[in-house]
């Protein structure tokens, strides 16, 4: 391979488009989630709401590191993110969560969100190993690991 075929961090620029343009399909769905996910945390009412104030506060603040990871890595393979909630909406498989303020519903909209979100970061996985970009393979392969094992804990306290 040519190196002028290569970008800054030796990936093929080609391969890195693609990959880039998967992250920002990616960035959309974690803010529209983020979003979502601070709705939850204010507008919880009833019996488990302290234990789900709880729970929501700690998912949305995992989710702007993820949103700022994320960011950063596409920027890091030469392109830039996607900030505009209008694009988001467009390209999100995660959509806007009216209010919701029944903690049951909640959780289901974030298993939902997960699913979604976790079969998306599988194609970047598979995306990733195949351009040798261990760098976002290694960040999709954390995700998942976190994730699979948020889902189970959700999916429990559904019962």
């Amino acid at each position: 391979m040519s190196m002028k075929n290569l970008n800054a961090i030796g990936l093929d620029q080609e391969q890195s488009k693609e990959l880039a343009e998967k992250l920002n399909v990616l960035l959309a769905n974690y803010s529209i989630f983020y979003q979502n996910t601070r709705g939850y945390h204010w507008n919880i009412k009833g019996e488990k709401f302290f234990e789900l104030h709880l729970k929501f506060e700690e998912l949305y603040t995992d989710l702007l590191v993820k949103i700022d990871e994320v960011a950063e890595r596409i920027l890091t393979l030469g392109y830039a993110p996607n900030h505009r909630y209008s694009d988001y909406r467009q390209v999100s498989t995660v959509k806007e969560s009216a209010l919701v303020s029944d903690g049951i519903h909640a959780v289901g909209n974030i298993l939902d969100s997960f699913k979604a979100i976790i079969s998306l970061q599988r194609e970047l996985l598979d995306l990733s190993a195949e351009a040798n970009d261990e760098g976002t393979n290694a960040l999709m392969s954390d995700y998942i690991r976190e994730q699979e094992k948020l889902v189970w804990m959700y999916s429990a306290f559904l019962g």
